[in-house]
């Protein structure tokens, strides 16, 4: 169900009738979830609130990625921010109805230790038991890739504890005397704050990278994906232009202005802001569209597909997956 924290909740911002000259006029309904995924929308969700932006955002925000798909494919969402593979899956069940507008979140994931100093490299994890999020997600796909591509077989050389969500993990490991677990930013940060012996061993990322080294067309980690329903964009291409370009404003926000972005965070209660402020440079909060999210996604799905090809919805998405990939 994504990299998402406990809690939810919606916050339906009131339509503004203030004059922005380059205003479309169109309501978009957008939904995210907890996390990551959502963190590089607040100046967005800001802009929306102050009746600067060219649309007008009604904003719905959940813990759970399975909450919000099916408002997708019903039609009650216009664009939502998920997890890369579930963006894939969308695609599948409904006929080529949804498109990826753009990639906004690279890896997040990272393995993390309690107590003693046994994780040094992937060798090291041999017969250790490692809590972790996104059973059926994108985690879980990460990591058997890594281990497997470092000579570790993910059934019979680590005990992977499945839990729901990451703070069930930060719970868990607060618990514990020593611990290993996988976790996603920002939660890393939200359980090195609650005890200085929690220890990053392993950034997903880099490993992910190390291992693509020799390959022909390098992927990237990819953690989340924002969506749209085709139809929402063939009926609303100027308000999707407009998206598409707020959007890629507000990460830029968020990246360059760490502490004003960390308030925005705590105020539409993503993350708490003191959470956002240490964990944002490690969030990897991006903005790729076009070809260079093509080249990107592709590569990833790739690997997943290989894996398990109902990871992604049982076969790789066409070209007209992509919006203005070509």
């Amino acid at each position: 169900a994504g990299l998402a924290a406990c809690g939810g909740g919606t916050t339906d911002q009131p339509a503004d009738d203030g004059g922005d000259s380059a205003a479309t006029g169109v309501t978009v309904r957008l939904g995210g979830l907890k996390g990551p995924t959502s963190m590089g929308m607040v100046k967005l969700l800001a802009d929306n609130e102050a009746g600067t932006t060219a649309n007008t955002y009604e904003f719905t925000m959940s813990g759970s990625a399975d909450e919000l798909t099916p408002k997708l494919l019903q039609g009650d969402l216009d664009i939502l921010a998920v997890p890369v593979n579930l963006g894939a899956i969308l695609a599948a069940n409904s006929d080529g109805g949804v498109q990826l507008l753009a990639v906004n979140t690279l890896g997040v994931l990272y393995l993390t230790e309690k107590g003693g100093e046994t994780v040094t490299d992937w060798e090291s994890l041999k017969g250790q038991t490692i809590y972790a999020p996104g059973k059926g997600s994108t985690p879980e796909y990460a990591l058997d890739y890594l281990l497997t591509q470092n000579g570790l077989d993910p059934e019979t050389d680590v005990t992977v504890e499945w839990k729901s969500e990451p703070s069930e993990i930060v719970a868990a490991m607060a618990g514990a005397d020593h611990a290993v677990a996988m976790l996603p930013q920002p939660f890393v940060t939200t359980a090195q704050m609650k005890s200085d012996k929690i220890k990053v061993r392993l950034d997903l990322n880099a490993e992910w990278d190390a291992v693509q080294a020799g390959s022909d067309a390098p992927s990237q980690l990819i953690t989340g994906v924002v969506a749209a329903r085709k139809a929402f964009i063939e009926e609303n291409p100027e308000a999707v232009a407009a998206f598409m370009e707020s959007y890629a404003a507000s990460v830029e926000f968020v990246n360059a202005n760490v502490d004003e972005a960390a308030e925005l965070i705590g105020k539409y209660e993503i993350v708490p802001a003191a959470v956002a402020k240490k964990a944002i440079p490690a969030c990897n909060i991006t903005f790729l569209a076009g070809g260079e999210m093509r080249q990107a996604l592709s590569g990833y799905l790739n690997v997943l597909f290989e894996q398990n090809p109902k990871a992604v919805g049982g076969a790789l998405p066409g070209e007209d997956f992509y919006y203005g990939g070509n």
